[in-house]
């Protein structure tokens, strides 16, 4: 997931920032999104887990191709 927002951030630099944020070390995010990982979120939305979906990642942070 990390690798195609990287891609799509080339295009869209300016657009957003990526966070990795390791959830084992902080318990209450394993707790919450365990089986869910990897998991891209917008602040507190779920965008998509376990895979990118650039469709809805595209559309979440309105950018276009």
């Amino acid at each position: 997931m990390v690798a195609g927002l990287q891609a799509l951030q080339q295009v869209h630099a300016d657009k957003y920032v990526i966070d990795v944020v390791d959830i084992d070390l902080h318990p209450a995010l394993e707790a919450k999104w365990g089986d869910k990982v990897p998991v891209l979120l917008d602040g507190d939305l779920e965008i998509c887990h376990y895979f990118l979906d650039a469709d809805r990642f595209r559309e979440r942070l309105s950018l276009g191709e």
